[in-house]
């Protein structure tokens, strides 16, 4: 990793404090700070002034790098809404990648064949909402993610038009039978590759760093033609189950976890003025803590 990878990734200092929200790292809560934001903060204060916020965390107070922070209903229904997406991406692929593990004249196998470009479809689609409301510091990181969702996207709706449905054939057949269309819809693959990575750095989860590497080796193995069935085979597998666990375990975690350091958010929401005058007053009460 880069010395410049490292400064956006890794947990920041509290006796630094960053100029710009651009380098707050990508995910993890700092820890506790004592600062008092008093009243050019008092945005950064008030969200935790409303009853009931927050539903189970309501009544925790969360130390951030500018300032305290609590959980909201709206952050509770966003990171649901974050968790779903990724369970209906999860859901969707491991019943459209179960065809390859079905026989030809099985019901079940049958079934999903007819209905696999509806599964990728839906996948797309669970993705796509879990990259709108993924909470990532770094804002161009996250909008990267998303173009290239969205150029997936647009690849596979430009393959399926133009080169699947002239053969009368599904998108996930064509790509499988021309693996040279993994460049229109790999990007969407690549998009999730950077979710789990990010899921991996951020929460030490095993089973999204493997998935970093398993999702990248499998799709270039079936574009360069350098990998057999078999082995394309046993790496499917392993996505299947590894994506399930990690859709699953989501579920375990605390809300505010999916949240980070929600006073970076509410940092960059306030007028640069505010800003400037806020991050002066933090360096000044840092620097009376170490005197």
């Amino acid at each position: 990793m880069t010395t410049a990878a490292a400064a956006l990734l890794l947990p920041p200092r509290l006796v630094s404090l960053p100029p710009h929200p651009s380098l707050v790292p990508i995910c993890k809560n700092p820890a506790p700070s004592s600062a008092l934001l008093g009243r050019r903060g008092a945005r950064l204060r008030a969200v935790g002034d409303r009853p009931g916020a927050g539903l189970a965390d309501q009544n925790t107070v969360y130390n951030g790098v500018y300032g305290p922070w609590t959980v909201e209903d709206s952050d509770v229904r966003e990171v649901l809404l974050y968790r779903s997406g990724l369970v209906t991406a999860a859901a969707s692929f491991v019943a459209a990648a179960s065809a390859a593990y079905l026989p030809e004249g099985n019901a079940a196998g049958d079934a999903v064949r007819q209905s696999i470009d509806l599964f990728y479809a839906a996948g797309a689609a669970g993705l796509g909402l879990s990259l709108v409301l993924i909470h990532i510091y770094v804002t161009p990181i996250k909008r990267f993610l998303q173009a290239l969702w969205a150029a997936g996207v647009l690849g596979s709706v430009g393959t399926y038009l133009v080169a699947a449905q002239p053969l009368d054939e599904g998108l996930v057949q064509y790509v499988l039978e021309h693996p040279a269309a993994l460049w229109f819809v790999g990007p969407t693959f690549a998009a999730l590759t950077g979710l789990v990575f990010k899921e991996g750095l951020c929460y030490g989860k095993l089973e999204a760093g493997i998935l970093t590497f398993v999702i990248p080796g499998l799709l270039l193995g079936h574009l360069s033609g350098l990998m057999d069935n078999s082995t394309k085979s046993g790496l499917l597998g392993v996505w299947m189950v590894l994506f399930t666990i990690f859709a699953a375990r989501k579920f375990q975690q605390p809300i505010k976890d999916d949240i980070g350091d929600k006073s970076v958010f509410m940092f960059n929401a306030l007028p640069e003025e505010e800003k400037n005058a806020l991050i002066q007053k933090l360096e000044r009460q840092s620097e009376q803590k170490f005197e």
